[in-house]
């Protein structure tokens, strides 16, 4: 659900869908108005503003200004563009669907679209087809149409995605299960999540590096020169249930990269790892510093720290700092090893704030 304030933005599949619609019914000589109303994979109804539509070369051709709402979108303001045409040697309702410049094309197994087909997901790829045919039954078309999807600068918006490691090459992909974006959508990650390990496994990979940001990712990376660009997955905040993703596929190996605050909730079992959802237990960090041997002071003062870092810096006075570190990265073993369920190694590489190694666990 989307919080107070925040805007609901438009799928690429909902802006490819509404400009189809309208390249289509100007086409066929129809007035087409400033809005298109087209279909959502749920069943609803949404309508969305166009930019311009005009026939060129024998093509109707509509174009879509994509609105992320007030999600944090690479694609936001991106023109989405449906170039469409007649095929009148096939004399059925079928609607063929391409994708052109700036839309991405898949080279790799593991992803919902077969290598070598254009990267429009099968929920985008049915809406765009039944916007076409109500525009279809609506001009009294009775032929086949094509249409080319085009994005406007896709190559270069597609380095700033998870494209590139997932074998999709060439531009963006047309996403979207919903039709519309829900801000900071947590279901969006998950299925950034659940694809990037589908990609690994099906390029036969038996090891995973799971990370918690860009940062980490680079950090661990140094450390496994060897594992590809596909074996490292960001998950965010999602540590149960990437786990428990990652133990569905079968990965023998799992590597963890995280930070010192971020050890600390995943030791403390939170599933999700979130600042606004999960807080450290400071007094919790203070006994265990106890148990590690930590001189009873500085676990004082751990108790009464802001933050990670806080507690960090109050640790390096400790000579038992490291083995604090050990046992911390050790209930979380426990507890990843609790989501993963059996049959999995979990090796930590745990960093401090300035990107040094602390600890590896195994």
């Amino acid at each position: 659900m989307a919080r107070s304030g925040d805007r609901i933005g438009v799928s690429t599949g909902s802006c490819s869908a509404a400009a189809a619609k309208a390249a289509l019914l100007v086409l066929a000589g129809l007035e087409v108005p400033e809005c298109t109303d087209i279909p959502l994979p749920d069943g609803q109804r949404l309508v969305i503003p166009l930019d311009r539509a005009f026939c060129e070369n024998g093509e109707g051709v509509a174009e879509v200004i994509k609105d992320a709402g007030t999600d944090p979108d690479v694609t936001h303001g991106a023109r989405i563009r449906a170039r469409i045409r007649y095929l009148p040697e096939e004399k059925e309702e079928v609607v063929h669907i391409r994708g052109g410049s700036g839309v991405g094309r898949v080279t790799q197994p593991g992803l919902p679209v077969p290598p070598g087909e254009a990267a429009i997901n099968p929920d985008p790829r049915r809406q765009i087809s039944e916007a076409a045919l109500e525009a279809m039954r609506e001009t009294g078309s009775t032929v086949a149409v094509q249409v080319v999807l085009e994005v406007d600068r896709g190559r270069e918006l597609a380095k700033k995605t998870m494209n590139p490691r997932l074998g999709i090459v060439e531009g963006i992909s047309i996403l979207g299960t919903r039709g519309t974006v829900i801000p900071f959508s947590k279901e969006s990650y998950r299925e950034t999540i659940r694809m990037g390990l589908d990609v690994a496994r099906s390029r036969g990979l038996k090891e995973i590096a799971l990370s918690t940001g860009g940062r980490s990712e680079r950090l661990l990376s140094d450390y496994l020169p060897r594992m590809p660009l596909h074996g490292f997955v960001q998950i965010a905040d999602f540590f149960a249930f990437s786990l428990e993703q990652a133990a569905e596929r079968d990965f023998s190996m799992i590597y963890l990269s995280a930070f010192f605050g971020k050890l600390i909730k995943m030791a403390q079992g939170h599933h999700y790892t979130h600042a606004k959802v999960s807080r450290i237990d400071f007094s919790l960090l203070s006994n265990w510093c106890l148990q590690a041997g930590v001189d009873s002071r500085l676990a004082d003062s751990v108790s009464r720290a802001n933050t990670a870092r806080h507690a960090l810096e109050i640790l390096r006075e400790s000579p038992q700092s490291k083995r604090l570190v050990a046992e911390t990265c050790r209930r979380a073993g426990e507890q990843a090893a609790a989501f993963a369920g059996q049959g999995q190694d979990i090796i930590y590489y745990v960093f401090d704030f300035d990107g040094e190694l602390m600890y590896r666990s195994g």
